[in-house]
C-alpha cells in the first residue's frame, strides 16, 4: 500500500497549513471566543471559498468527492490552528448522516448548502444515560396525524446554537432508531448554551411536544443506528487527526522552548533527561499520527474493521496525546498553564478530545467487543 501522498493531498495540506498558520493567531482566537457561536462566520464563508466546505461531499451532490484522507489533512491543520468552526459538526458529521441516510431528494435539498457554506448542521445523540452508548437513546418520536412529535434530552450537542436545523435521534413507535430535522427555533425545544473546553460552543437540549411534519425524518424510516455507527467513526478518524495537529504544536513549541529557556548557564534541551523526554514526545506524535491514518483507510471498511479500527486510534491517541499535553505543560514549567502562552489551551482542546465519543477505556473495551465478535463470525 502506498502511503504517500497524492500531488492534490499535497497542494491540500500546504494551503491548509497556510491559511491556518497566517489567519489563527492567538488575537483570532480571542475574537472568535467572544463571538456569539464562537466561531467567526467570515471565517466559515472562507471555508466554502477554498472548497473545504465540499471536500467529503460526492460531486453529485454539489461536492469535490473527496474522503477520509483527505478530510484527515485539513483536521490536522486545524488542530494546529485550534480551529473553532464548525466543520466537524456540519461536514464530518452532519453531512455523513444525510449521505447515509437520506433520501436523495433531501440529499440534493441539503448537501449543497453544506457545501456552499449556507447551513451548518449539528447531530443532537448524546444522552446521561447513554454512556457512550450510541444504541441507548430515551428521546422518543410519535407518529401522529401531522408528521411526529419528539419528547426526551439531549446533551453536549456541539454547535447547537449556531445550527440551522439540527439532526436529532430518537426511538419511533417500532423500536428502530429515527434522524429527525428539527429547524432552529422550533416550538417546544429549549437549549442551554456553553462554551467548550479548548475552544467552540456547545449546548444541552430539552424537547417537549416537538411537533414536527412527516418529511423532517430523514431517509425512509429504516433503523438508522448503522449510519450513526459509520458517521461517528468517520467522526472519531477525524478527530483523531486534529489531536495529532495540536500534538505537534505541542511539541514544536516545546522544543523551541527548551532550546531557549536556561537554566544552570545552559539551555533546557542541553539536559538529557529533558532530551529522552522529547523523544518520548515526538514518538507519541508518530505513533497518533500512524493510528489516525489508519483509522481514516478504513473509514469504508466493513463495519467490524472499521469499528475496531476508529476504537484502536481513539484509544491509543487519547493515551499519545495525554502524555505529550502532560510533558509540554511540566517542560514549560509555571509557564504552561498562564495565558500568556497558548500551551494551555491547545491542553484544554486535547482534554476535550479524550472525552468526545468515549474516552481510551471505553473504546480499549469497544475494541475488544468488536474482536470478539469478529472472531464469532
Amino acid at each position: 500500500m502506498d502511503l504517500n501522498l497524492s500531488d492534490e493531498q499535497r497542494l491540500l495540506r500546504e494551503s491548509a497549513d497556510r491559511f491556518v498558520n497566517e489567519t489563527y493567531t492567538a488575537d483570532q482566537r480571542r475574537k472568535n471566543a467572544s463571538e456569539p457561536h464562537g466561531y467567526s462566520a467570515g471565517l466559515w464563508k472562507q471555508f466554502a471559498d477554498l472548497g473545504w466546505l465540499a471536500l467529503p461531499i460526492a460531486e453529485s451532490h454539489g461536492g469535490l468527492g473527496g474522503g477520509a484522507v483527505e478530510t484527515g489533512i485539513l483536521m490536522e491543520a486545524f488542530g494546529r490552528g485550534l480551529v473553532s468552526e464548525p466543520y466537524l459538526s456540519t461536514v464530518v458529521i452532519g453531512a455523513s448522516l444525510i449521505s447515509e441516510s437520506g433520501t436523495e431528494a433531501q440529499k440534493q435539498a441539503l448537501l449543497p448548502q453544506i457545501a456552499d457554506g449556507s447551513l451548518v448542521l449539528a447531530f443532537a445523540h448524546s444522552e446521561r444515560q447513554a454512556r457512550f452508548d450510541l444504541a441507548n437513546v430515551a428521546t422518543t418520536a410519535k407518529q401522529t396525524a401531522n408528521g411526529w412529535r419528539l419528547d426526551g434530552h439531549k446533551i453536549a450537542v456541539l454547535d447547537g446554537n449556531a445550527a440551522g436545523q439540527i439532526i436529532v435521534s430518537a426511538r419511533t413507535d417500532h423500536g428502530k432508531l429515527g434522524l429527525f430535522l428539527v429547524p432552529q427555533g422550533t416550538a417546544g425545544v429549549s437549549s442551554r448554551d456553553f462554551a467548550r473546553l479548548g475552544g467552540g460552543r456547545g449546548c444541552n437540549l430539552d424537547l417537549h411536544d416537538v411537533n414536527l411534519p412527516a418529511d423532517a425524518l430523514l431517509g425512509d424510516g429504516s433503523d438508522a443506528l448503522p449510519a450513526i455507527e459509520a458517521t461517528v467513526d468517520r467522526a472519531m478518524a477525524a478527530l483523531g487527526a486534529e489531536a495529532v495537529g495540536i500534538m505537534q504544536t505541542l511539541l514544536d513549541q516545546t522544543l523551541e522552548y527548551t532550546k531557549i529557556r536556561k537554566q544552570f548557564g545552559k539551555p533546557l534541551s542541553g539536559n538529557q533527561v529533558i532530551r529522552h523526554r522529547l523523544a518520548d514526545m515526538a514518538m507519541n506524535c508518530d505513533e497518533a499520527r500512524s493510528m489516525a491514518l489508519r483509522a481514516a483507510l478504513m473509514v469504508d471498511a466493513e463495519p467490524v474493521t472499521r469499528g475496531r479500527a476508529a476504537s484502536a486510534a481513539k484509544a491509543k491517541i487519547g493515551k499519545c496525546s495525554r502524555y505529550v499535553a502532560e510533558q509540554s505543560v511540566q517542560l514549560h514549567g509555571a509557564m504552561g498553564v498562564t495565558e500568556e502562552l497558548d500551551i494551555g489551551l491547545y491542553f484544554k482542546r486535547l482534554l476535550a478530545f479524550d472525552t468526545l465519543f468515549g474516552g481510551s477505556a471505553h473504546h480499549y473495551r469497544r475494541h475488544a467487543a468488536l474482536g470478539g465478535r469478529a472472531v464469532q463470525a
